[in-house]
């Protein structure tokens, strides 16, 4: 199905061996239902790599790009709860952007998912995004397995905004993202060779091709009842 919004945070990282059970638990107890709690957040996923670096893919889906610069998102950022704190100074080789989303279609969530990035000339940045959106993505879209197809461009300016959560870790800054939801991996594997085989340098694009295919992990969407914060348990009220 196309993305849950107009906007996502999508971050790539490491995390340090003896740190990566904790950051499994943070990430699926604490910090995913946080961050989905935020005002106009939709959902959010964590991806495991098959093959490609870095080991792990998040990818957050929100309303539009004023949430993600808005002041209950950036609360969050500049109070970094303890475990927090002392789960992302173990992140390696950390990488994200806060993006708009271009282009998205798709008929389901993908069990897994394939993330192609790269660059864009300088001044050829309109004419590559025309012909992914109007030619080179749609076509991708019926081939079997494939669930969904997306194309999300970084707001640099967003995306460096520097916050109590990243303070002292290095970051850097994804360009274009192209991403293939799929319900088997080989099908990503296939959209993503079909488009790189339409020879997009010719239309603009630039650089190296980070490439890698990732196995979902968790998934979460808002829930229902808010009030309950992240960490508790809902119970059933007694009968009566």
């Amino acid at each position: 199905m196309p993305l849950l919004g107009n906007a996502v945070v999508a971050i790539w990282n490491d995390i340090l061996p003896a740190v990566r059970a904790d950051f499994i638990e943070w990430h699926n107890r604490e910090h995913i239902p946080e961050r989905v709690a935020i005002p106009g957040f939709c959902r959010g996923r964590r991806y495991a790599a098959l093959y490609g670096a870095p080991e792990y893919f998040t990818l957050y889906e929100a309303d539009d790009e004023k949430v993600l610069t808005g002041s209950d998102y950036l609360v969050r950022l500049n109070s970094p709860t303890p475990w927090t704190q002392k789960v992302t100074q173990a992140f390696r080789n950390t990488s994200r952007g806060v993006c708009r989303v271009a282009f998205s279609s798709g008929c389901g969530e993908g069990g897994y998912a394939l993330t192609l990035r790269f660059d864009a000339v300088p001044g050829r940045e309109s004419e590559l995004e025309r012909h992914l959106i109007a030619s080179a993505l749609p076509r991708l879209c019926d081939l079997a397995g494939i669930v969904g197809i997306h194309l999300c461009l970084t707001n640099a300016s967003a995306s460096g905004l520097r916050t109590s959560e990243s303070k002292g870790r290095a970051v850097a800054l994804p360009s274009w993202i192209a991403l293939f939801e799929a319900s088997q991996r080989e099908a990503a594997d296939e959209a993503c060779d079909c488009l790189l085989g339409a020879d997009l340098a010719a239309r603009g694009a630039h650089g190296a091709f980070e490439r890698g295919l990732y196995a979902l992990e968790i998934c979460r969407t808002k829930d229902a009842d808010e009030s309950v914060p992240f960490g508790t348990h809902r119970q059933d009220k007694p009968a009566g």
